[in-house]
């Protein structure tokens, strides 16, 4: 299955069932949405700063992916009778086998299992492509995230180094 394409359809730690599939340009303002969600330090935890918007440049990076060095997913609910994002990954190559990972899950469903899904997703799409590592900096604060890595099932390394944990994870 192509990257652009992906989608695939899992259940919650709570039984309630979420789709995760590949970043779309007309999720523009349900993805800035999500981003609104989130609190001030879950922000910080993902941008390592406050950001309290994001210019049309940055938007137009994070939105319009190309599937090949910059690939991204997103977590959706049925909400209230809507589809709402709660969630995205994504993985950008910065060298032949190698791309650094993120992720982002709102603060109300957090602790759900989100990430991990997205993290699993995120991978098989990253196998697909040949890429042998993924990497991410993560704050040492980010206990949740680390713990993502940690119970990913795969082979994942972490270095601590000024304020930062450097966490490699092989895919291959």
């Amino acid at each position: 299955m192509d990257a652009a394409q992906y989608s695939a359809t899992e259940t919650r730690r709570d039984g309630a069932s979420i789709e995760i599939r590949a970043l779309k340009p007309a999720d523009r303002d349900e993805l800035l949405a999500a981003v609104r969600r989130m609190s001030d330090q879950s922000v910080y935890r993902r941008f390592f700063s406050p950001k309290q918007t994001f210019t049309d440049q940055e938007v137009a990076y994070y939105v319009n992916v190309d599937f090949v060095n910059h690939v991204a997913l997103v977590a959706v609910l049925e909400e209230d009778g809507r589809s709402a994002i709660v969630g995205g990954t994504r993985y950008i190559v910065s060298e032949p086998g190698r791309a650094e990972v993120a992720f982002a899950v709102d603060d109300a469903h957090q602790g759900q299992g989100i990430g991990a899904l997205l993290m699993k997703h995120l991978a098989v799409i990253a196998r697909r492509a040949g890429l042998k590592e993924l990497f991410a900096e993560v704050l040492p604060t980010n206990i949740a995230m680390l713990k993502v890595f940690e119970k990913s099932r795969l082979s994942a390394t972490t270095k601590r180094e000024r304020g930062v944990v450097h966490v490699t994870i092989r895919i291959s």
